[in-house]
């Protein structure tokens, strides 16, 4: 079998081969550069817990070693002090109040939790130790192969695979089984299939620098919506501060609308006033050590699978107003797409599964995208409601409090819970606090070998999670309970699923009732919630979940739904069949060949 064509060598590039990789699929990466990133301390992502907790499953890079600002994590959620700031001249309808640290002061009570609130804190990083991380672990891994200096410029789709041509020192010929285009807002791939990328240009403008400097607030994320400082121009708009490792700091500055030039001497203007406002009017000492113009496009590809090319991160997506985030979605679209892609490597093409890419992920996209733009004119407009409505401004504000977050209509995770893969008809199932389509809670979970994990941990092996809640078995080993009461029935339960499974056992779920059993995708996403041990549902919601029996209900899904997966290849629970794993890496390097 050949191995999957990847171009594009950015974080959800890179993120793919790895997740296929974890899979036992292996890959081929097209880096049209030299295989290294430019440092550039302006260039920074904003990870929300699940993303960043993905690509630390990935990686195997323990986070404090990897340079990366996500310290408390290791403990799931910290609790968060409040800060207060002024407003600007024109909110001072009402006294001050606080925002949480993970976010920053400037905004009133609507737009704030309330004091000792508990959050998930955003990861803020700079691009080029990202990608690092990425490009080290990839190092180490057998089943990717990265082709530097290698621009695509054809792609070729046959029944049984698909061909790619590379310019550059070789002009290569690439075989592969599937080809995922992950090149960018230009993508190339895009282009070569003829798919439409329509949207809005410019939406918002951003000044941004890096810099090394002391702030009241040290290792706290700032917004100031309105700041009294007016120097720099009569419509100076919200400022964002991020901190990074090493006193680093990004500061962004909401541009008006226009194409007015950035100069160097405005931006070093709009450093010093606004260290200044924040430092009791003396600007305290800084080093400049990046600075750069963000410009946010908000598109969306009208179709992110062509027979066996798939669309992935910003060729497939751009969007980033207000908070939101596009490599957040970037990594969330390959997180979704691997195991799909790694079933049908294993196990020959499931059209419905593969469909449900499109359908799952474009939909999670696009409703953010709709919440942004709706949301634009009332955080950016002034005027109408603001005007007349007291208290309406904050509640306005809470709105991008939320997208800078990950919390609200902008910020939190998509859920599938329309998915065609969703099954219908589970007459056992039963409500959890995490809705069904919506992302599982990292819980601390027993594994099948007797060690304590957290759930997240035993994502993206390629096999289905079945967890048990069952208070009292933390305090016991598992060989004490694993053939005790409804135990034995489980396992026989989930031996007999129609895809490989793995049995994890916790002592508590939230909202979940004793005996409740979890099936759970590969990708962490929550497929039923059942009241006791039932079989047959339970095989009903697996068959479901690998596109078997569900009832496409999209117009983007073209696929004919199918059996269930067929089983051979000698699955186990830690991954997908390994038919033919032992030739993968002579696959890998014998892609390429010249014609």
């Amino acid at each position: 079998m050949d191995p999957v064509i990847i171009v594009g060598a950015g974080p959800v590039g890179l993120t793919l081969a790895l997740a296929l990789a974890r899979q036992e699929v292996p890959s081929v990466v097209l880096d049209e550069g030299p295989g290294k990133d430019d440092q550039r301390p302006a260039r920074t992502v904003v990870l929300r817990e699940d993303t960043a907790a993905l690509l630390e499953r990935l990686t195997g890079v323990p986070i404090t070693e990897a340079g990366f600002h996500w310290a408390g994590w290791r403990s799931m959620r910290r609790k968060q002090v409040m800060r207060r700031i002024s407003f600007g001249a024109e909110e001072t309808d009402g006294p001050a109040d606080a925002l949480p640290a993970g976010l920053g002061p400037g905004a009133g009570p609507a737009a704030g939790p309330e004091p000792d609130t508990e959050y998930d804190i955003p990861l803020h990083v700079a691009q080029h130790v990202l990608t690092g991380a990425l490009r080290t672990a990839i190092a180490r891994e057998r089943l990717v192969k990265v082709a530097v200096n290698s621009r695509l410029d054809s792609v070729e789709q046959e029944p049984s695979g698909i061909t790619a041509h590379t310019r550059g020192p070789g002009g290569t010929w690439w075989r592969g089984s599937y080809l995922v285009g992950c090149d960018g807002p230009r993508s190339t791939v895009r282009k070569l299939q003829d798919i439409r990328f329509p949207g809005r240009t410019a939406v918002e403008r951003h000044a941004v620098a890096a810099l090394r400097t002391e702030l009241p607030w040290p290792g706290e994320a700032l917004l100031h919506r309105m700041p009294p400082w007016r120097t720099s121009g009569p419509t100076a708009g919200e400022i964002t501060a991020r901190p990074l490792p090493d006193g680093v700091w990004r500061l962004d500055w909401l541009l008006p609308p226009g194409k007015d030039l950035v100069t160097p001497e405005l931006l070093v203007t709009r450093v010093r006033e606004t260290l200044a406002g924040w430092s009791g009017g003396t600007t305290p000492p800084y080093d400049l050590l990046d600075t750069g113009v963000h410009i946010v496009h908000h598109r969306l590809a009208r179709r992110w699978r062509a027979g066996r090319v798939f669309l992935a991160g910003d060729a497939a997506h751009l969007l980033g107003a207000l908070g939101t985030q596009g490599l957040d979605e970037g990594l969330r679209d390959a997180d979704n797409l691997a195991w799909k892609l790694a079933l049908a490597w294993h196990h020959g093409p499931h059209e419905a599964l593969l469909d449900s890419y499109q359908t799952e992920r474009r939909a999670a996209v696009s409703a953010r995208l709709r919440a942004a733009d709706q949301a634009l004119p009332l955080l950016r407009g002034g005027g109408g409601l603001r005007a007349y409505v007291p208290g309406s401004a904050r509640g306005h504000d809470g709105l991008l409090t939320d997208g800078h977050l990950g919390r609200g209509i902008l910020g939190t995770p998509g859920a599938y819970a329309h998915s065609p893969l969703a099954p219908r008809h589970i007459e056992a199932e039963i409500a959890v606090d995490t809705a069904p389509g919506a992302q599982v809670t990292d819980v601390r979970v027993t594994a099948e070998d007797g060690s304590f994990v957290g759930l997240r941990e035993r994502l993206g092996r390629g096999a289905l999670l079945v967890l048990l809640v069952a208070p009292g078995t933390g305090v016991w080993e598992r060989k004490h309970w694993v053939g005790a009461g409804i135990m034995p029935r489980l396992a026989a339960a989930v031996a007999a699923l129609p895809h490989p499974a793995e049995l994890l056992v916790t002592e508590s779920y939230p909202g979940a009732a004793a005996h409740t059993v979890l099936l759970i995708r590969p990708d962490g996403h929550l497929v039923t919630a059942l009241s006791g041990v039932r079989p047959a549902d339970l095989y009903s919601a697996a068959e479901a979940t690998l596109g078997g029996s569900a009832r496409a209900t999209s117009d983007d899904v073209t696929g004919e739904t199918g059996g269930p997966t067929d089983k051979a290849g000698g699955a186990t629970a830690d991954g997908p069949g390994r038919a033919g794993a032992s030739n993968t890496s002579a696959n890998t390097e014998a892609a390429a060949s010249t014609r």
